[in-house]
């Protein structure tokens, strides 16, 4: 793949400041294909969507861009509460505002640490996680879509969905239900947004061993009973490749359906999982 082949292009990523994340991943290719980026993270929070995992925060968020714009990237941040729409369509704005466009969303942001057993579930956490992980997406779209439709010059939409968006997970109810109502949502938008030359489609990565990853698996060892090693054995295990994913199998795999390559692309929801995940 040409890696100048997003020049001109921009990309607004959400949840991108976490430093070995998914979003700094995909950030860093894009912009090795000469894309600008727009990095969104929220800053501090507190309450039930402060990050179990200690990451995420606007200090991270600059680092990142740091990083980005030492390799001799394009980089604007942004900062916002993504249960709020008007923070989403400022962020949305925030490319345009900064670059003139926009033509590129991805839809990383999410919440994957309030777990715990459904009979202990509490609404104010399956409110928090359906929010960040479903509502937002679905909001982000609507404002990056207009702003698409707009320039007429088409775009990519891309939503990071998981492998829980297509199996179910124990002790993840919320998480596993935010997923499978972000590939719906994804089918839905590529209907409507295709006529504009819009493709939307989703990317279903396994498990990632990120800083939230981290935290997964002390989470999910502890509720088997097992050490995380016994734990990690038994996912790779299962896993034909024989490996847990890692930021980069996702930033491949962001960076074709970003390209000309994937211009017929739309509605798909990508497993990127080594061969666990495979319908």
């Amino acid at each position: 793949m040409d890696e100048r082949g997003l020049a001109g292009k921009v990309a607004l990523i959400t949840g991108a400041g976490r430093p070995g994340g998914l979003g700094q991943g995909m950030a860093r290719k894009l912009a090795s294909q000469g894309a600008k980026i727009v990095l969104h993270d929220r800053g501090a929070l507190s309450g039930p969507a402060a990050p179990a995992h200690g990451v995420g925060t606007a200090t991270d968020l600059e680092a990142v861009a740091a990083e980005l714009r030492a390799d001799g990237a394009e980089v604007a941040t942004v900062t916002g509460d993504l249960l709020d729409e008007a923070a989403i369509a400022r962020v949305v704005g925030a490319a345009v505002e900064n670059f003139d466009r926009l033509d590129i969303l991805i839809n990383n942001a999410g919440v994957g640490y309030l777990f715990g057993p459904l009979v202990e579930l509490e609404a104010e956490s399956w409110d928090v996680v359906l929010g960040v992980n479903l509502r937002a997406p679905a909001l982000a779209t609507k404002h990056a879509a207009r702003q698409m439709i707009a320039q007429g010059q088409g775009g990519r939409i891309i939503n990071i969905a998981s492998q829980a968006a297509k199996s179910g997970f124990a002790f993840a109810s919320a998480y596993t239900a935010s997923k499978h109502g972000l590939i719906g949502l994804t089918r839905s938008a590529a209907l409507e947004l295709g006529e504009h030359g819009i493709t939307v489609n989703a990317i279903c990565p396994n498990h990632v061993t990120t800083g939230l990853g981290a935290w997964q698996n002390r989470f999910m060892s502890e509720a088997r009973g097992q050490s995380i090693d016994a734990y990690l054995d038994e996912m790779r295990a299962r896993i034909p490749l024989r490996r847990t994913g890692t930021p980069n199998d996702t930033a491949e795999t962001a960076a074709f359906l970003c390209s000309d390559a994937a211009a017929y692309i739309t509605a798909e929801a990508i497993n990127v999982s080594g061969g666990e995940e495979y319908h």
